[in-house]
């Protein structure tokens, strides 16, 4: 598994998606309380990137939001973000 961090990669990223995962560390860190436990994971599968982002055990239900309209709307975000970058992603929320 490939981690990313945006501060400490800033012009080495390997996926193609700098733009997707800029989006997604800044919409997740401004949602939750710990934003130092955020973090982005990146997995190439075919032609589509997954992301996985895990937060702190009391944030897993800002970040999901009620019926998982607030993980929809991120997910749909990040998505136009990778229209830019020219890659296609799939957003996924691990629980703790």
């Amino acid at each position: 598994m490939e981690s990313y961090e945006t501060e400490s990669n800033r012009g080495a990223d390997p996926t193609g998606a700098p733009r997707s995962i800029a989006v997604l560390e800044h919409i997740v860190r401004s949602i939750v309380e710990v934003p130092e436990e955020v973090s982005v994971e990146t997995h190439p599968e075919g032609d589509d990137i997954i992301l996985e982002v895990s937060v702190a055990p009391d944030d897993v239900g800002r970040v999901i939001g009620r019926r998982g309209r607030v993980a929809n709307a991120i997910r749909t975000l990040v998505c136009a973000a990778a229209v830019k970058d020219g890659r296609s992603v799939v957003v996924s929320f691990l629980e703790p």
